[in-house]
């Protein structure tokens, strides 16, 4: 029984109108200007609504040489439903308007054997746009190519658990037919994020953000799932994918292929300038195997 989960931010936070969505992405991914490669094994790219992040995730998603591709593990924070485990979806089939992507059941059959991941109801995978905003990029760069994806919502995972999940999935990096779809933005400053760290040594306010959020950024091109969680504690930086990309740092960390993180696009959505003013922060990087 094909079991779908609808693509419940399209018409809002992108556009449902397949050709206009497929041109757009052409146009961004044209616009990013990459070279495909297979040694690309992973991503970490945004997923705020494409008026404000499409372009900057172009520079993830292009560089994806789809061929010798054939299974994508997704990750994405959750932002309305509370859980420190990671979920599962019930769904078969995940539509997108240029084309569904099908789940890989055996897959999330062998996870759940684990006894470690919970299955989130489809009323919750719906209204999470985490791995959403994820899906018409993969679905425009694997068209023509078989491919089936494994969502996992990552909950607020302790850092114990962080390091449980990356040892879990770390067997699956080792596969070079799987790839890591890992979902997260940057900083989320100003009042109504609760957020408002500003160091006036660097200058104006977004000149302090970035500088907050690289180095964050340097220090997950590191791999060190520690140090990243020490940054974390110390900065209270509001990255909203923290919990994913750490499963990410701890999955590369007990992995046998070496891959190495790094960030090709940096992008705010606005310049805060006043204590009034609000922005959210996109980082796109490439998890690509280190010889």
């Amino acid at each position: 029984m094909e079991k779908i989960r609808k693509a419940s931010h399209a018409g809002s936070w992108y556009t449902d109108h397949p050709q206009e969505l497929a041109e757009q992405l052409d146009g961004w991914l044209r616009a990013a200007g990459l070279a495909k490669s297979s040694d690309v094994r992973g991503v970490i790219a945004p997923h705020a609504g494409y008026s404000y992040s499409g372009s900057a995730a172009a520079y993830a998603f292009g560089n994806i040489d789809p061929t010798n591709i054939s299974r994508v593990f997704l990750l994405g924070p959750s932002h309305h439903y509370y859980t420190p485990k990671c979920a599962l979806s019930r769904a078969t089939v995940y539509k997108t308007p240029i084309g569904d992507l099908p789940i890989d059941v055996e897959v999330n059959d062998e996870l759940k054997a684990t006894g470690k991941f919970e299955f989130m109801d489809l009323r919750v995978d719906e209204a999470e746009h985490s791995m959403e905003m994820h899906l018409p990029y993969l679905a425009k760069v694997f068209q023509g190519y078989p491919v089936k994806i494994v969502p996992i919502l990552v909950g607020s995972l302790s850092a114990e658990s962080e390091a449980l999940y990356g040892r879990l999935l770390a067997k699956y990096v080792d596969d070079p037919k799987n790839f890591f779809s890992v979902s997260s933005d940057f900083c989320h400053w100003g009042s109504r994020f609760n957020y408002m760290h500003y160091d006036k040594s660097h200058g104006a306010i977004y000149k302090s953000i970035e500088a907050l959020d690289k180095l964050g950024m340097d220090i997950i091109e590191t791999g060190d799932p520690d140090a990243f969680k020490q940054y974390l504690s110390e900065t209270d930086n509001t990255i909203c994918g923290r919990h994913p990309i750490s499963v990410f740092l701890h999955m590369l960390k007990n992995s046998s292929i070496k891959i190495k993180i790094r960030f090709l696009r940096y992008e705010q959505s606005s310049q805060c300038k006043s204590m009034r003013d609000s922005s959210v922060s996109y980082a796109s990087a490439v998890g690509k195997i280190d010889a």
